[in-house]
């Protein structure tokens, strides 16, 4: 049904659109058939793993005991929150990824800021930050045990002409400076998008009031780029809390169990004691984490939208 609507006496009668019908079920799931497919194969590869994943939990079953394999409840889950090498690996990964989240933000946000002035060769120096991030965990790993860490031939030695064992000396430092090297440039990016969203009349407005450069940083820019800090900050704990390839590589969890975080220790329950229900309820626990911190992040990036649909 149709009305017409006038807005003065000699105005001219105008036609109103009449409101949208809704689609019927036919329709919508004629539009959502395309995507069945794609949801099937997402279903199989990731929840019917997580879903054998989660009874495995719940079975006391150790490879070196043939024939001994039994339901066991929540015991598993029991000894992962009570086990001390369990809780220190939990702690260790609590600290390795609030670490090199952290590090890996300030950085990330320094350098947007200075790419984001204009000055010759930009592009080549904004490429040139961006490899890190390109290059693949394990070789990156590599090349901060062999080219940069090695007590006799390394990087840092040669430059300081000593013959320090980094990685036995300090080796939380060593894996988180190589986590974050690789991670400041996705952390960069994020925020140098947010500062090219950012609104140049605000900041011509606020320097013309008398606010030096201190001043529009703290109070506008800063403020801004939360949203963009927090994304980042956000993803990159989703990622670095399943870290495994440089432990792995750079300090296979030691000295003593100093960098063995729950990845790592999850592989040492598996692989070395065998003890598959307990490696699986420790899985689950660390899955469980990660889908508290992705629905952080979601929030995150649907606050993002809102306000681009703001402006």
């Amino acid at each position: 049904m149709t009305t017409t609507v006038t807005t003065g006496a000699d105005a001219t009668p105008r036609r109103t659109v009449p409101p949208a019908r809704r689609p019927g079920p036919a329709q919508r799931w004629s539009r959502r058939a395309p995507l069945l497919p794609a949801l099937i194969f997402a279903i199989v590869v990731t929840q019917l793993p997580f879903l054998f994943t989660i009874y495995l939990s719940t079975q006391s079953w150790n490879a070196l005991r043939p024939g001994s394999r039994e339901f066991a409840g929540l015991a598993n889950y029991g000894q992962v929150l009570t086990d001390d090498r369990l809780r220190s690996a939990l702690l260790n990964t609590v600290v390795l990824t609030a670490s090199s989240v952290i590090v890996s933000v300030l950085l990330g946000l320094g350098l947007a800021l200075l790419l984001d002035r204009r000055f010759p060769g930009r592009g080549i120096v904004r490429t040139l930050l961006i490899t890190p991030f390109l290059v693949m965990p394990m070789a990156a790993a590599l090349l901060w045990k062999h080219a940069i860490y090695n007590p006799s031939y390394g990087l840092i030695n040669g430059i300081l002409g000593g013959s320090t064992d980094w990685v036995s000396a300090y080796p939380m430092t060593s894996v988180v400076t190589a986590l974050v090297w690789q991670w400041t440039p996705f952390m960069m990016l994020i925020i140098l998008a947010g500062l090219q969203g950012q609104s140049t009349e605000t900041l011509e407005a606020a320097r013309v009031d008398g606010a030096g450069a201190w001043q529009v940083f703290t109070r506008i820019t800063l403020p801004y780029l939360r949203p963009y800090l927090e994304l980042g900050a956000l993803l990159g704990s989703i990622y670095l809390v399943q870290t495994f390839d440089a432990v792995f590589t750079i300090t296979q969890g030691g000295p003593g169990r100093a960098t063995t975080n729950l990845p790592y220790e999850i592989y040492l329950t598996t692989f070395r004691k065998f003890e598959y229900g307990e490696a699986a309820a420790a899985g689950v626990v660390a899955v469980v984490g990660t889908i508290v911190v992705a629905t952080f992040a979601l929030r995150v990036i649907s606050s993002l939208f809102r306000m681009e649909d703001a402006r």
